[in-house]
């Protein structure tokens, strides 16, 4: 069996998962890339293997249990165990008032950032409690909205506040296999979903101001250090947020 150690990041192909896969490329794991589209996956491959790294990409939506379970069979068929998953898929959903929120969109939004990570966790644990030596990793994004909720995100922030249900549930279900749970709790990275920010988002007050951004990289780098430490010790809960970012007190 080869030593290599292997990461999925699902979610990997843009953003903090891209972020997360060069840096975790970085420190020596063997990347599978998933998310809907192959291209942005393919491109990300192709930065991976530039930097000197090793990648795959598999297209998979983590909300169809069939394509989850593909997924995780290609994984264990081609490489035979699987020593981290960075559950990173999700979307956000356009702000909407409470009351007007449709139902599909409510649906939309718990199908991937719950139901997704309830799917890949699931499957890692089957392939980390078998495999020799047994355990992993498992590391949750889970968002500021984990614990503080903006205007206007009643999907999206319930789904982050479930994440964490799941990290401390998972956390304790996976001490008797040697599986390593925990939680990277991220605000206002420089995202897709974060470039409003610069310009200026909705505040619990009614007003409109524009926040602090951070680095990706800061991110990923943040992420590889939780997946490098050794399975007797865990980060449960990590946040990891731009400094001058409105979150702590009353802004």
């Amino acid at each position: 069996m080869s030593d290599q150690k292997i990461a999925l990041v699902t979610g990997g192909g843009t953003g903090i998962g891209r972020a997360a896969a060069l840096a975790l490329a970085g420190i020596g794991y063997t990347l599978v890339l998933a998310g809907r589209r192959q291209e942005p996956l393919d491109e990300a491959v192709a930065a991976i293997k530039k930097a000197g790294g090793k990648a795959i990409a598999v297209a998979c939506n983590v909300g169809d249990p069939k394509q989850v379970d593909a997924l995780f069979g290609k994984i264990k068929s081609e490489f035979g165990r699987l020593d981290l998953l960075f559950n990173n898929a999700g979307m956000g959903g356009a702000p909407s008032l409470l009351e007007d929120l449709p139902f599909e969109r409510w649906q939309d939004v718990v199908n991937v950032n719950l139901n997704g990570v309830f799917l890949c966790t699931q499957a890692a644990f089957r392939i980390m409690k078998d495999q020799k030596p047994q355990g992993g990793r498992i590391i949750n994004n889970g968002s500021i909205s984990a614990h503080t909720p903006r205007p206007n995100s009643i999907a999206y922030t319930a789904t982050k506040h479930a994440v964490t249900g799941i990290t401390k549930t998972a956390a304790l279900d996976g001490r008797k296999y040697d599986i390593a749970v925990g939680q990277i709790d991220i605000g206002n990275a420089e995202s897709s979903m974060a470039d409003k920010m610069k310009k200026g988002v909705p505040q619990p007050d009614g007003s409109i101001r524009p926040e602090a951004t951070m680095a990706l990289d800061h991110v990923g780098r943040a992420i590889a250090a939780m997946a490098n430490l050794p399975l007797e010790t865990n980060v449960l809960f990590m946040t990891i947020k731009a400094t001058k970012m409105p979150f702590e007190g009353r802004g």
